[in-house]
């Protein structure tokens, strides 16, 4: 009987976990589409549920040594172009998972290495928003700093020394804050696009 690595058990499951979550949009979708804010409502689970397929199978490439492309937006981001619109400002989030674990990738892949399937695609949508995936990203006006944009960003030590120049840290941190203070990545992401800050 042949082993697999735990890195590509983990890859076939947040794959498998996110087709079962296309399955579950395109069934709403199905269900729903007779009112218009049902309709809306599937439109955008259907929008979610791609953009985390595409972060699943980047980190599954990334896992098993495959080159992936980046997505145009995580480039987009630069420190004076003021990418966040917000920033993260409350002083309770922190992690207490200072794990040695490895990952590999950009930070978007590792991103879904750390993030539940279900909720990958929204924190994405935060991310992109707040930092465009830069992780020395800076806002010039507050000082807000890192992918999540923390304010003050050494607030992220919390969740490793490392925290100026390491993605896995930040996207622990940002999860970790994400869950405390909305209850999960999709709860702030739906905070965010009503206000245009998290």
């Amino acid at each position: 009987m042949r082993s697999f690595s735990p890195r590509l058990r983990a890859s076939a499951a947040l794959i498998a976990a996110t087709a079962g979550l296309a399955s579950l949009g395109a069934f709403t979708t199905a269900a729903h589409a007779d009112t218009p804010t049902s309709a809306v409502a599937a439109a955008q689970t259907a929008q979610l549920n791609s953009r985390a397929e595409s972060l699943a199978e980047q980190a599954y490439n990334a896992a098993n040594g495959s080159s992936t492309s980046s997505d145009s937006s995580s480039a987009a981001a630069s420190t004076d172009s003021g990418a966040s619109t917000g920033s993260v400002s409350d002083d309770s989030a922190a992690s207490s998972d200072s794990s040695s674990t490895s990952y590999s990738g950009d930070a978007q892949s590792i991103a879904a290495q750390i993030v539940p399937a279900d909720q990958l695609a929204s924190f994405d949508e935060i991310i992109s928003h707040e930092s465009g995936w830069d992780v020395t990203a800076t806002n010039p006006s507050s000082g807000a700093y890192g992918l999540p944009q923390a304010l003050p960003g050494d607030k992220m030590a919390s969740a490793g020394a490392d925290w100026q120049t390491d993605a896995a840290t930040q996207i622990r941190w940002a999860l970790d804050y994400m869950n405390t203070t909305y209850g999960s990545p999709n709860q702030a992401w739906a905070f965010w696009q009503a206000n245009s800050w998290y």
